[in-house]
Formats: structure tokens, sequence, C-alpha cells
């Protein structure tokens, strides 16, 4: 495949990207079927720590192109975060081959629900490995496309301690993947999405992971392969590679082999909601399921957080985990609470859903710690498909921008609030770019607390 480069530059500010609203039906007559049957079947991963729930906007971006839902799926890796050492057994946490063999029976999943032969990866970060991993060893024949982004192919560190270390590019596991004159599978088409100088695990100082002043061995470009289509986008961010619009236009055209025909989300009228209670045992993240959890959802006020009216959805965990389905408007603000076991009552506070999802994931917030012993209520905003770059983007928590957040690369995905007693009962806004999100707070002595949690 012949290797192509260009640069993208452009501001990362994160827009909605809601349309006026649109009759479902309507998106059949403007993406002809004989359009969307040519794209593959595509399977997207996330990455380390992280939940399938991080695909939902790029679901909804496939969906509003005319790509059937059920010829997608999103793997939820059962532990997601990595072993500090890839050989060696921890509690709550994955191995390489883990990985292969979880994605290796998803992609068996897909191809047998799809009838189809190949499918299409899209990995975020450390989804990436697990692509790559499934594709040399054995399974190139099941896979059609590659797309990896933001992922460290050349690890977050080269160095020759931490052999066992799957971030470490000179470590057992990557010498692996990108051994040989091209670092990619031949019969497989692939395509890398990287930050210009914004990606915080592709830098070449340590302060990053924790070294200040320490080189890490790696550059900028280090999430390129040899052998594949490598593209850069410009300031956005590590996450953002994966799950910014502009990152949509970029897979799907290399999947489809077309421009999309709109990167905006069309609403569906009606909406159904529905996913997963998890929770981190050990203070560990896992995607294991929790049980005996219960879930209420309200529709809020979008400028005061008030709730409107008693519940629309109130649902209790069984061994599955699952909750929902909730039957909501596209339009609606929504509070979700969840009171999980061993852990603080956590009010969510989302902006409407467009379309409907089922990895609408539900995590318990981490417990009140030494730093809130003196907060008489604590509001989180947390945005889990990016992170907060200042002065990159329009970021204001109560009307400041968030002292917690550091400048130059975005390094921060949650800001905390923390107020006196007096002043529990209030709504607190949270403005990233378009997206504004009104919480109320919550008495942390009631073990509460208030996340304002960013879709875009």
């Amino acid at each position: 495949m012949k290797l192509s480069r260009r640069s993208i530059l452009l501001g990362a500010g994160s827009l909605p990207f809601a349309v006026a609203s649109l009759r479902t039906g309507a998106l059949a007559q403007t993406v002809p079927a004989a359009q969307t049957a040519e794209v593959p079947p595509v399977l997207f991963v996330h990455g380390n720590g992280e939940y399938d729930a991080l695909w939902m906007t790029t679901l909804w971006r496939m969906e509003s192109n005319g790509v059937a839902r059920d010829r997608m799926m999103a793997i939820n890796f059962t532990d997601p975060n990595a072993r500090s050492d890839d050989k060696v057994e921890q509690a709550g946490r994955s191995s390489t081959e883990d990985q292969r063999r979880e994605l290796a029976a998803a992609i068996a999943e897909l191809k047998r629900r799809a009838g189809a032969a190949r499918v299409a990866l899209v990995g975020s970060s450390r989804g990436g490995y697990a692509i790559r991993n499934v594709i040399r060893n054995g399974g190139a024949g099941d896979v059609s496309h590659a797309v990896l982004c933001g992922t460290p192919n050349h690890g977050v560190f080269a160095t020759d301690d931490q052999p066992n270390n799957e971030f470490n590019g000179r470590g057992t596991f990557l010498r692996g993947l990108n051994e040989g004159e091209s670092e990619v599978t031949p019969g497989v088409a692939f395509l890398t999405l990287r930050s210009d100088g914004m990606d915080k695990y592709a830098q070449a100082d340590g302060r990053f992971i924790g070294k200040p002043g320490t080189p890490t061995g790696v550059t900028v470009e280090g999430p390129e392969l040899k052998g594949a289509t490598n593209l850069v986008l410009g300031a956005l961010d590590h996450r953002e590679v994966a799950f910014h619009p502009r990152a949509f236009r970029e897979i799907y055209k290399f999947i489809a082999g077309r421009e999309p025909a709109r990167i905006a989300i069309v609403p569906e009228q009606s909406v159904s909601l529905s996913g997963l209670v998890t929770g981190t045992p050990g203070g560990v993240s896992t995607n294991r399921p929790v049980a005996g959890a219960t879930v209420d959802v309200f529709r809020v006020d979008p400028d005061t957080g008030e709730r409107k009216g008693s519940a629309v959805h109130s649902a209790k965990t069984g061994a599955d985990g699952r909750w929902g389905p909730a039957q909501v408007e596209p339009s609606w603000f929504l509070e979700f609470v969840l009171t999980s076991p061993d852990a603080p009552t956590t009010h969510i506070y989302r902006s409407p859903f467009a379309r409907s999802s089922d990895v609408v994931h539900l995590r318990a917030a981490r417990p009140l710690g030494p730093a809130d012993k003196d907060a008489g209520a604590v509001v989180i905003m947390s945005r889990p498909r990016g992170y907060f770059g200042l002065p990159r983007d329009v970021v204001l928590l109560d009307g400041k921008e968030p002292a917690d957040v550091k400048p130059g690369v975005p390094t921060d995905s949650a800001a905390t609030l923390r107020l006196p007693a007096a002043e529990a009962g209030r709504n607190v806004v949270a403005q990233f770019g378009e997206e504004r999100i009104v919480a109320r707070t919550w008495p942390a002595s009631e073990n509460r607390i208030a996340i304002a949690e960013l879709t875009y």
C-alpha cells in the first residue's frame, strides 16, 4: 500500500454538532442503500482503563451515514487496565494475550452476526495494540481495515528497563509487533491518526508520565507505522484523535472509500437508553458488572438542573449489571442517580442524547477523600472523550477556568469544584465549548457527589 502523509492544522474545540430534528426514516432517503452496503462491519476497540461507551458518538455518526447498528460492535474488555509487567498476573488487570483473546472472540461474533468474511477494526490508544496483535498472530484473514487512533505504536517510553511493560517501545511486546521492514501486516489496509504535538503519550519529555526532565525516547511521530497511511490531525489530543468529529471523517473515509454524507448526528424522534453499571474494586476500574445497584433517571431543567417531576425510569441491576431501557426525548437534559454498593451516591448530569444507545454505562464516583474533608459539596466536570486544553478550549466550571486543569498539552479529563456546606443545593454550570450542563450540588455529608459528564 502506498505510504501517504498529510497534516491538517485545526483548532480542537469540540462542538455538539446537533442538527435540526429529522425523522429517523429520512436517513434512508439521503444515504442510498447501495452506498452503505459497501461499508464492511466495523468493530470499535477502546483503550487502557476505558470502556465501549466512548464510541457512542462515533456509532451515532456512523448510523447517521446509513451504517446499520447491527453491523457495528464496540468491545468492552473485562479488565481494561494493563499490567505493569505483562508476564505477571495483577488483580483486575489484563495482559496483551487477554486482550488479543477477547478481541478475537468479538471479531468472530461480529462476522457471524453480519454474515461477513472480514471486518474493519478501529482502535483508540491501547486498543490499537490488541488490533495489531490479533492481525499479526493469525487474524489477518478476518480483517479488511485497521484504524489506529493515538496508539503509541513505538511506546509511551522506549528504555532498556521494564522489558515486559507493553508500553515500552524497546520492550518485548512492541519489538515483536514492529520487527521487519514494514510494521504492518500485508493484506490489511492500515491507517494511523495522530496529534501534532498535543498527545500526552507521544512526548519527548517524561513529565507527562511522572518523570519530568527524563527523555522518553519517543516523539510526536510515535503513533505512525511504516507501511501505513499516516495522518496528522492538528491540535487534537490523545483521545480526540479517536472520538472527535474530525477523526470520524478520516475513519469513515478510509473504511468506506468515500467522504461521509454528513458529520452531524441525525437525532431520533424517540430515544431509548440502557447500559451497564460497573465499579472500581480495589481502586482499579473494570468493566465487570455490579449487581444490586439502583439507577433512577430524571428529566431536568437545562438552566437550573432542577428535576421536572418524578423519575422517568427506575431500575435495580441484576447479576448482569444492566439497567434500562429508559425512554426519553432527544431534547431532554437528564440526571442519572446511581446508588451502588460501597460507593458514594452519584448524581450524573448529562446533556441531551440525540440518538438511542445501549452503552450508557454508569460508574460510581470515587470515594470522598482527604481533599474533600472540608467540602460541603463536591462537583466533578468530566470529559470522557477528550481532555481539557488550556488555552485551546473554552473550559468553565462555575464561571471560572478550573484551577486543577494544567495549561499546554492537554492531560486532564476531569476538574473538581469543592464548595462550602452553605452552598450545597445550588446549581453549578459546566461549560466546554458549546456543550453546557447545569448540575445541582448535593451534601457531601450524605456521601453524595455530582458529576457533569460531557458527551462531546
